[in-house]
C-alpha cells in the first residue's frame, strides 16, 4: 500500500533516523553487534541476528522507503547485490527478462554471464521505444528491467509507458534509479514495481560506503527479498549503513547543486568546437526529462571529443581538478572512460549497440565551483588537441 509522504525530501533526509524522546541520541547510533539478546524461546524481538536485520540498517531502510512513499527498503551490501537478490526473488530457470540495452555494464554481465548459467534468458532492447519492449515480451517473461537515465549514455526511458506495457502483460518492472535517486525521480509513482539503487553513489555521496537497496510497495515482494537476503548473507553492514545515513542527510542539497552544475557543463560542452557529442537528459529528450524528473536532471554528463579514443586518452592525462576513477556520485568531480572501465566486461559489439563508444567519457559533477571544473576541462581539451592532432597529420 502506498504511503503518503508528508515532508519534503530535504526534511526527510535531514531527520533520517533522528532520535525521539527525552535523552535519545540525536544521531542514529551505530549498532555493530552481530547478534541480539532474547528473553526466552517465545521472544518476538525485532532483531535477532545481523545477517537478517540490524537496527542501523533498518534506520537507513526506513528513510529510503519514506523518500518514495513506500514501506522500508531492503538494503544490501552493494548495488549489484541488490539487483541479484531482486532477480533471485522473481526469476526461476526457464524465465525470461526484457532489459534496456543502455545500462550499467555490471548489470549486463550479471544477466549474461551468471544468471544465464541457471537457465534465465535475457533480451536487450532499445527501451526508449515502448513498442520494442512490448515486442520482446514472451509467455516466459517475468521482469522488465530499465535504467533511466542510462549509464553512461544518459538515454531516457518513459517509465510510465513501459511500466504500463509490462503491467498489461502481467510482468513486473524495475528501474535502476541510482543516478537520480528518489529525490529527482520516483519510479514507483510512475508505475514501476521496484526502484533499485547503488547507495554507494549519490546516496552515500562521499565514496566511503558500499551499499545497495530495493524499494517497492508490495509487502509480500519485500518480504521475499528479505528472505533471499537472509539466505545469501547479502545484507549491508551496519557501519556502511551508518555512514550512508550521514551522507543521506545532505543528499537533496548535494544532488540539486550538482545537477545545476552538470547542466551548465553540458551546455558549455555542447557549444565547444572540439566536442563531437554531448549526452545529458535535457539534450536526449527534454520533454520527457521535464515530465519525469523532479525539477532537475542529475549530475552525470557524458561526451565525446572529435578524434575519438586518442583524444579521450590525452584529455585524461591533462586534467588536474577532475579525477579518473570508476565511480559516480561523490562530492568530487570524477571522470570515467566507460568502455574500458564500467563496461570493460561487455563485448565491443554490445557496447557499440548501447552507444558506449571508445571515445566516450563520463563526468560525475561534484560540488566544486562550476567555473573551476569548466576551466580544467577547457585546458585539458586544448592540450589534447595540441598533443593528438599533429600526430594524426603525419
Amino acid at each position: 500500500m502506498q504511503r503518503q509522504a508528508t515532508l519534503a525530501p530535504e526534511t526527510l533526509c535531514v531527520r533520517s533516523a533522528r532520535g525521539h524522546g527525552d535523552g535519545s541520541a540525536l544521531v542514529q547510533p551505530l549498532v555493530q553487534s552481530t547478534t541480539f539478546v532474547r528473553d526466552g524461546l517465545e521472544s518476538h524481538a525485532v532483531h535477532r541476528y545481523s545477517r537478517e536485520s540490524n537496527p542501523t540498517v533498518a534506520a537507513l531502510e526506513e528513510t529510503l522507503g519514506e523518500l518514495e512513499a513506500a514501506p522500508p527498503a531492503v538494503a544490501f551490501a552493494t548495488g549489484l547485490a541488490a539487483e541479484t537478490a531482486l532477480f533471485q526473488s522473481i526469476l526461476s530457470a526457464g524465465d525470461h527478462v526484457v532489459c534496456a540495452r543502455a545500462l550499467y555494464g555490471g548489470t549486463t554481465r550479471l544477466l549474461q554471464k551468471v544468471l544465464a548459467r541457471f537457465g534465465i534468458e535475457t533480451d536487450f532492447v532499445d527501451a526508449r521505444d515502448p513498442g520494442r519492449v512490448r515486442a520482446a515480451l514472451r509467455p516466459a517473461t517475468k521482469l522488465v528491467f530499465l535504467e533511466t537515465p542510462a549509464n553512461p549514455t544518459l538515454d531516457l526511458t518513459d517509465v510510465r509507458a513501459v511500466a504500463e506495457v509490462a503491467r498489461r502483460a502481467g510482468v513486473l518492472s524495475a528501474v535502476d534509479n541510482t543516478f537520480l535517486t528518489g529525490v529527482l525521480q520516483r519510479p514507483l509513482d510512475l508505475g514501476a514495481d521496484f526502484s533499485v539503487y547503488s547507495t554507494t553513489k549519490f546516496i552515500d555521496g562521499h565514496s566511503v560506503a558500499l551499499g545497495g537497496a530495493v524499494v517497492g510497495r508490495d509487502a509480500a515482494r519485500l518480504e521475499e527479498l528479505r528472505f533471499v537476503r537472509k539466505c545469501t548473507g547479502s545484507i549491508q553492514s551496519p557501519f556502511n549503513a551508518w555512514l550512508t545515513l550521514q551522507g543521506l542527510k545532505t543528499l537533496p542539497l548535494r544532488l540539486r547543486r550538482q545537477s545545476e552544475s552538470a547542466a551548465a557543463i553540458a551546455a558549455w560542452l555542447a557549444e565547444h568546437e572540439d566536442v563531437a557529442r554531448v549526452h545529458y537528459p535535457t539534450l536526449q529528450d527534454a520533454a520527457l526529462a521535464e515530465r519525469q524528473h523532479e525539477g532537475a536532471h542529475g549530475a552525470v554528463v557524458s561526451f565525446e571529443l572529435a578524434g575519438g579514443f586518442e583524444r579521450a586518452r590525452s584529455l585524461l592525462r591533462h586534467v588536474r581538478l577532475c579525477t579518473l576513477v570508476e565511480h559516480v556520485g561523490s562530492v568530487e568531480t570524477l571522470l570515467t572512460h566507460s568502455a574500458s572501465m564500467t563496461h570493460g566486461g561487455v563485448s565491443p559489439e554490445e557496447r557499440a549497440a548501447a552507444g558506449v563508444t571508445e571515445g566516450l567519457l563520463r563526468i560525475s559533477v561534484g560540488l566544486e565551483d562550476v567555473s573551476d571544473v569548466i576551466g580544467d576541462l577547457s585546458r585539458a581539451i586544448r592540450a589534447s588537441a595540441e598533443e593528438v592532432q599533429p600526430c594524426a597529420t603525419r
